[in-house]
């Protein structure tokens, strides 16, 4: 008997070490790994270094619903959070596991249209557990009906997301870079 559980338990310590490395290989910080594993802090640091071939960063978390309100993150994150709540739905996995395969297929679509990612694993973490929280929820937009990341106690009768009414400088950012750029190349 004894036997037995010890092979679970090696199996699920190797379930574990694979969902880290995955974890690692996205970008995810060393306080998102500590969470979610049961892996001790020590061999966490060691397969950090080995998967991404550097130490961890330090410093704090972000730690902010604000954060995912701002116009651009909240599209990424609203995406993410559909990409989740889908899988979630209809599929069978452990969270950890969902966590990664949703933030995969995220990054996939973010590859296709062309767009860079804004938001990290640790954020898409974040969201999760704001959203578990009662902090976030979703509430669908009025023009398109898609829905959107919100505060909870936010009043959303007439949401209209930032895809169907974009703030006025949204996207120019990356055009006064280029223009910026095009100005400095010149001789």
């Amino acid at each position: 008997m004894t036997t037995l559980t010890n092979k679970q338990s090696l199996v699920a310590e190797a379930q574990e070490v694979q969902w880290a490395s995955e974890l690692i290989a996205l970008g995810a910080r060393l306080q998102l790994l500590q969470e979610e594993t049961h892996l001790s802090r020590e061999r966490l640091l060691r397969l950090y270094r080995e998967v991404a071939g550097h130490s961890p960063s330090k410093g704090m978390l972000p730690y902010s619903t604000d954060w995912f309100m701002s116009w651009q993150p909240n599209i990424h994150a609203s995406l993410f959070l559909g990409i989740y709540r889908y899988l979630e739905e209809n599929i069978s996995l452990p969270a950890l596991e969902l966590l990664i395969k949703s933030y995969r297929l995220y990054l996939e679509q973010m590859t296709l249209s062309g767009e860079d990612a804004v938001l990290s694993i640790t954020r898409a973490w974040f969201l999760l557990r704001f959203c578990n929280a009662d902090m976030l929820q979703t509430a669908p937009c009025i023009r398109c009906g898609g829905n959107y990341v919100v505060h909870t106690h936010e009043l959303t009768e007439n949401f209209i997301c930032g895809i169907c009414a974009p703030p006025s400088r949204a996207g120019k950012s990356k055009k006064r870079s280029n223009s910026a750029q095009a100005f400095l190349d010149k001789p």
